[in-house]
């Protein structure tokens, strides 16, 4: 037995890790090394306590962190964690191995967000409902949160009071109902249906409860209500619950996760031990110093107060700018300063919502400074990727009505082609029925590839996204298998799967403050610090909202390691005029003596200009350029942004946009 590994831990997390028997929380602060302390006490269990790694359970809420964690569970024993993932691929696995229990065929479709939206919209036409008096992605939103609640349809019934709760009641009944025909769960019935069945079949709940020894869960202030009782349910007798979490960086209300399971841990656990880690690997004081004045102003959950051995005393730099333009521009000027000693891709601009992104990726731009943008058309939201997924799908469950809506809109030739193949290839013993082999052979047979000239840039584009399609299909032995991780990384929390691969040049990183969870950078420039941005509009009347939008800061804040900027303008141009902004409340909650602020005068002559048509060869000098005045182009961007900030356009829709 080697336990080397426990001497790189400091006295906080080694206490954490040598934990005993019985439940455990641990408050862990930003940078304070909380995979360490989940890995070394997976590998302690695994060495000291002669289990098999069959008997632990590790959840954490991406793939990308469970695959990391396994990495290094693997590189301190030699063992590999069968049971390590998210909440949801731990459910599937469940429902695929017990689906009798609750009377589902085994190879039931995971319907991701596009698809629930899909199948409501037949639902609509079906019935002859008015998208424009319900918006179907309204209605779909609204049964999430349902079910997040773990409320049946009979249920939600029970407790609506107006005509728009009256309407999602009957669609959310023809909903489930229409998924079950289809033999389909969405996301939201994989947390509830394995909950169900541990609930009501004694077999699998005493099975399950037999297997796992201990079980580890990481972010567990992003938990909601059916995972917390899945993992009250999955503990007991012995109750061995080790969760890891920070109240500070629950960020996801608007999913379902509620930071009070933590809080009500101690309720239902009345011997549970908390331990805090509150030393900071990542950050300099300042930036930590920061967070913590931010964040304090929070009074409803417990606060860490951060410190660090890093002696760097930078301060903060403010760019208090005359505009939003100016803010961009003097954003990208740094970077391009930064570079001369640096690396771009050491640099992140975090900003509240996808539409602020805009500004900043033409400044850029004009610098000549490459840049990638986190959040976009992710890639298995490509229409060819989802139209040949649609196919498989298809072979695979033949019940599936939004798989075949698809293929039918792909073409009638197409599809009559595809159904021809279905049928022979249905009918006899396939030697190789792998995923990569089925799909090439639909490609084949529907001869899907001509639909694109690989002589035009755009459409090559499309042709190597198939190919990069095939690549991962290879990777997994069954259809099955295949599907089910595309549609777990589909709906992922963080910024996972193939949309993501390491960087291929260096490069600036463009992100939304959501996406940027769990991330750290050198240098971050928290852009758009003004009221209606961040703190969100929506949240400035509500307590709680205001709250997290409070922890959104913290989050922007802490992913900086050795330098931050604060930048803000003092007017927008905004949905067809300049509005007057003011500075948001979290830069006046930060201490004078932690911040070098520049207040910056327009320096430039004002130019028309439109976006559309640039002039993009003046800007090769890399000199800042001429702002755009009112005359500029209303375009997308500020409207729809101006729809969010007015109340017009759905908040979750614009996020996921």
């Amino acid at each position: 037995m080697n336990d080397d590994f426990l001497k790189s831990l400091n006295d906080r997390q080694l206490k954490a890790v040598l934990h005993n028997e019985g439940p455990a929380l641990v408050l862990a602060g930003a940078g304070s090394g909380k995979t360490r302390v989940l890995t070394s006490r997976v590998a302690r269990l695994l060495l000291n306590n002669k289990l098999v790694p069959e008997e632990i359970l590790l959840v954490t809420f991406t793939n990308k962190a469970a695959a990391e964690m396994k990495k290094r569970v693997q590189d301190l024993t030699n063992n590999n964690l069968p049971f390590a993932g998210t909440f949801h691929s731990l459910a599937t696995k469940m429902l695929r191995r017990y689906a009798h229990s609750l009377k589902l065929d085994n190879n039931f479709s995971i319907y991701d967000s596009d698809d629930q939206l899909a199948l409501l919209k037949q639902i609509y036409k079906n019935n002859g409902w008015d998208v424009k008096e319900y918006k179907p992605q309204a209605v779909k939103a609204a049964i999430s949160e349902a079910k997040n609640q773990l409320l049946t349809p009979e249920k939600y019934r029970e407790s609506v009071y107006n005509d728009f709760g009256e309407f999602v009641a009957n669609a959310y009944q023809a909903y489930q109902v229409n998924l079950k025909v289809e033999n389909a769960l969405d996301f939201d019935d994989l947390l509830n249906e394995a909950l169900k069945m541990l609930k009501e079949d004694q077999y699998v709940r005493q099975f399950y409860q037999q297997q796992f020894k201990y079980v580890l869960i990481d972010e567990y202030q992003d938990t909601n209500k059916a995972q917390y009782q899945l993992s009250k349910i999955l503990t007991q007798p012995e109750d061995n619950l080790f969760v890891v979490g920070d109240f500070s960086q629950s960020i996801y209300a608007w999913r379902g996760a509620d930071y009070k399971n933590m809080l009500t841990l101690k309720d239902d656990f009345e011997k549970i031990a908390t331990y805090h880690l509150d030393q900071n690997y990542r950050s300099t004081q300042p930036i930590l110093t920061a967070a913590t004045q931010v964040i304090q102003k929070n009074t409803d959950h417990p606060i860490l107060t951060l410190w660090t051995e890093n002696k760097d005393k930078s301060k903060i730099k403010v760019f208090d700018c005359e505009t939003g333009q100016q803010e961009a521009v003097m954003v990208a000027k740094t970077i391009d300063q930064w570079r001369q000693n640096g690396k771009l891709s050491d640099c992140a601009i975090l900003y509240r919502t996808n539409a602020q992104s805009r500004l900043f990726e033409e400044a850029l731009t004009r610098y000549g400074l490459p840049y990638k943008l986190v959040g976009g058309f992710k890639f298995y939201e490509r229409k060819e990727i989802k139209d040949v997924l649609a196919y498989l799908r298809l072979f695979h469950n033949p019940k599936e009505s939004v798989s075949l809506q698809r293929v039918r809109k792909i073409g009638k030739r197409r599809l009559d082609k595809y159904l021809i193949w279905r049928d022979k290839a249905q009918n006899s013993e396939m030697p190789n029925n792998s995923p990569l082999s089925i799909i090439q052979e639909i490609l084949q047979a529907t001869d899907y590839k001509a639909l694109y000239d690989e002589h035009d840039p755009e459409e090559m584009v499309k042709l190597e996204n198939i190919n990069e399609l095939l690549t991962h299909a290879s990777q997994f032995q069954t259809i099955e298998s295949f599907l089910e991780n595309v549609a777990l990384i589909q709906d992922d929390y963080g910024p996972d799967g193939l949309e993501t691969k390491k960087l291929t040049r260096d490069e600036v990183i463009l992100m939304s403050l959501h996406s940027a969870k769990g991330l750290e950078f050198p240098v971050v420039f928290l852009v758009g610090m003004e009221e209606n941005y961040l703190p969100h509009s929506r949240s400035l009347f509500n307590k709680e909202q205001l709250a997290e939008e409070r922890r959104l800061c913290y989050v922007g804040i802490t992913r900086a390691k050795t330098q931050l900027y604060l930048t803000y303008a003092r007017r927008r141009w905004t949905y067809g005029g300049t509005n007057i902004m003011c500075r948001s409340r979290f830069i006046d909650d930060l201490a004078e003596d932690l911040l070098d602020i520049e207040r910056l005068e327009e320096e430039y002559q004002e130019k028309n200009w439109s976006r559309k048509e640039p002039n993009w060869t003046k800007y090769q000098t890399k000199k800042p350029v001429a702002m755009p005045n009112s005359s500029r182009k209303l375009d997308l961007d500020d409207c729809q942004l101006s729809e969010v900030l007015n109340g017009e356009l759905d908040y979750e829709t614009f996020l996921r946009s």
